[in-house]
């Protein structure tokens, strides 16, 4: 290396074995050794807790204060179960499904069916074909997740008749079958934006002992998420009522409804509708955050006012009150006191990162709102279903979680563990520098996470290679540890690169308005000009890092955007790694582009949705990774790509996964190790080491 003045080298850097075993190290099996993360499990009744720390599963006792080593017990009690059973409250019974049907198993063993219409395309208690996962469960001996809802004295299950029928059906062909054989073809139904068949379900309640079955009133309601089915809940110690939030096919319209479990009548309690999507919960996924109250209130989040807040709603439906405001957005819901008439919840906003969480309190009427934490950290607090307590898990980009149990007033009950990075930083960790960059637009301020490439030398020239996933569902480079997925920052950082995350306009977790950049424009979602503008800025800003060389890499939507960033930034992105990649919207699970771009209407939602619109732009190295039998983004997605990049007559690399699911389950090391290579070979310029990765997990 030749360092002379202000002279910077632009020498390739030539990797070895050992910064692939160091690399492989970052990843997420290999460092959670290090860095543990308390995971809390509630025993029954939400008072005691167990969670797993270096090989010792403890319980925690909250009120007592105490933390010990778990019994066999204690740990059996709190252990989740299979996810294809679920024993009811009392342990007496436990729902199983079987040919589509549901049953219930006593303890002596009895099996007993409570439905018995299933059929093909009918099923009870399932997800939809794109939802199920099936291909990843393959080899596990689960056919899927059950999803049924136990009444509180276990006389009574709540479930789903899922009607899939009518659904369009798709073929993923497995070329190489285990044992041999021709290949053998794997159908499932799925729709894709526009189709006018999707799934729907009818709620049905099911009586175990009288054997008795009372369909749910009304038009069986559209399922495009699980979060549609996965979420409704019993109220009272007996179920007096069921709650649920149900939204339109379109999600412009989300309602709390109550189901009389004894007629199937339903009653809406609140109703929200928009000109564009309605969300129930700060993120796709999460549980809505809805509460009734035992005086028939209702507690509601909402972005009526551009942010995410709570508000009020008499038993009439009727907004009563709004418990808080301002230009930041609540986040979780964590406990409701209705004696105290409090609730607690986690916010984000409140400080200068707009992504930063803090837990705060106030009052059902909308005063006395209290910050609990106050001190730069960012707070990813739960709290079991029944409340009195809160697991704080407070950290930053270089702090790990440091955790606590918490009481109403935020006082430390317990503290739980305050692991260091000393075993990361053996094998040449530095955490990520937190930055703050302005947008394409030269006005919104926006956030990332920059990592220096390991053994770091100011007076080299280092590629960057840009990790991404867009969302527009979620964010990307929080300001808590590992918040990127574990270890993807720090592993590229091992081989030599920069690496940045960015999120750009057109992402969740700021207000409705910064989300909605990408409404009508998908290919804005976290704005690839965002990300364009911020590494450009940090290039003034740093100059070692060579704006000159930039990657990117992304999986699923991130590989989407990755061939899009190719695409639309030829003259800035050279070389990107884009795995399962949904490529084609128009081909894609409904639901992303209905909910969040909205209709398909002219050539320049075509370009917005479909990255095959691009395909003559491609100048960079581009090498497209798909798993044959990917349900969720099907191959077709990227052999669309590749049909419209050879009509164009550009060069493209594909590495097509025999057997391989979305994840890319037990050939992942395989994926990651191809992706590695790649990235070496056209941005340091270096042939990469002849090193193997070892089964990740293994």
């Amino acid at each position: 290396m030749v360092f002379h003045h202000d002279v910077m080298t632009l020498d390739p850097l030539v990797l070895t074995d050992d910064d692939y075993a160091r690399a492989e190290r970052m990843l997420a099996p290999y460092r959670a050794r290090h860095v543990p993360r308390v995971d809390p499990q509630w025993l029954p009744g939400g008072r005691r807790f167990v969670y797993v720390s270096g090989g010792r599963t403890l319980l925690v006792e909250p009120a007592m204060g105490t933390r010990r080593d778990a019994t066999d017990y204690e740990i059996a009690a709190a252990a989740p179960g299979r996810p294809d059973e679920i024993a009811s409250p009392d342990g007496r019974w436990t729902a199983f499904a079987s040919d589509g049907n549901l049953w219930v198993r006593s303890r002596d063993g009895e099996e007993v069916a409570l439905t018995d219409d299933a059929e093909p395309g009918v099923t009870y208690a399932t997800l939809p074909d794109p939802m199920a996962g099936r291909m990843a469960l393959r080899g596990t001996g689960l056919d899927g997740l059950l999803v049924v809802h136990w009444s509180p004295d276990s006389t009574r299950l709540l479930t789903h008749r899922l009607d899939q029928r009518d659904v369009a059906e798709q073929v993923l062909v497995e070329s190489s079958p285990a044992g041999g054989g021709r290949p053998v073809e794997h159908r499932l139904r799925y729709p894709v934006p526009g189709d006018e068949q999707i799934a729907t379900a009818t709620w049905t309640v099911l009586d175990v002992e009288s054997r008795t079955a009372v369909r749910v009133q009304g038009e069986p309601q559209p399922v495009v998420h699980p979060a549609d089915v996965v979420y409704p809940w019993w109220s009272g110690d007996h179920g007096e009522a069921v709650y649920h939030v149900r939204r339109s096919r379109d999600g412009r319209v989300l309602e709390l409804v109550a189901i009389d479990p004894v007629t199937g009548a339903v009653r809406v309690l609140v109703r929200e509708a928009g000109k564009r999507r309605v969300d129930p919960s700060a993120q796709l996924g999460d549980p809505p955050m809805a509460r009734v109250l035992g005086t028939g209130e209702v507690l509601w989040w909402s972005q009526r006012d551009g942010w995410g807040h709570l508000f009020l709603h008499g038993a009439d439906g009727a907004p009563v009150a709004t418990l808080t405001s301002g230009q930041w957005s609540v986040r979780r819901v964590l406990w409701v006191d209705e004696e105290r008439r409090q609730v607690w919840f986690v916010a984000a906003g409140l400080d200068v990162d707009p992504y930063v969480r803090q837990i705060a309190r106030v009052a059902l009427d909308g005063s006395g709102f209290t910050r609990l934490t106050d001190d730069g950290l960012d707070h990813d607090a739960v709290a079991p279903p029944e409340g009195g307590y809160l697991v704080d898990r407070a950290s930053t980009v270089a702090i790990p979680p440091r955790s606590r149990v918490l009481d109403g007033d935020g006082e430390i009950l317990v503290d739980l563990e305050a692991p260091d990075t000393a075993g990361l930083e053996a094998d040449g960790w530095s955490p990520p520098e937190r930055f703050e960059a302005v947008a394409a637009d030269g006005i919104t301020p926006i956030f990332g996470l920059l990592w220096r490439p390991y053994g770091f030398d100011p007076s080299r020239r280092y590629p960057i290679v840009d990790s991404v996933y867009p969302g527009p569902s979620n964010h990307r480079a929080g300001p808590a540890f590992d918040s990127l997925l574990p270890g993807l920052g720090e592993a590229l950082a091992a081989l030599g690169f920069a690496v940045v995350a960015v999120d750009g306009r057109g992402g969740e977790g700021r207000s409705r308005a910064f989300q909605d950049h990408s409404w009508g424009a998908i290919d804005q979602a976290s704005s690839i000009d965002d990300h364009v503008a911020a590494i450009r800025e940090l290039g003034r800003r740093h100059p070692w890092l060579d704006t000159d060389r930039v990657g990117i890499t992304g999986h699923s939507a991130g590989g989407y955007a990755t061939a899009r960033a190719l695409l639309a930034h030829p003259g800035f992105y050279s070389v990107g790694v884009a795995t399962a990649g949904s490529h084609d919207l128009r081909v894609n699970v409904g639901m992303w582009t209905e909910h969040y771009h909205g209709p398909i209407t002219d050539q320049s939602d075509v370009r917005a949705v479909s990255n095959t619109a691009l395909a003559p732009n491609l100048v960079g190295r581009l090498l497209l990774v798909h798993g044959e039998l990917d349900d969720n983004a099907l191959p077709a997605q990227t052999m669309r790509l590749v049909d419209a990049l050879i009509a164009a007559d550009r060069d493209v690399d594909l590495l097509i996964v025999p057997g391989a699911d979305h994840t890319f389950a037990g050939r992942g090391h395989h994926v990651v190790r191809r992706s590695w290579d790649y990235l070496v070979r056209h941005l340091h310029g270096t042939e990469p080491p002849r090193y193997r990765l070892s089964p990740l997990g293994a």
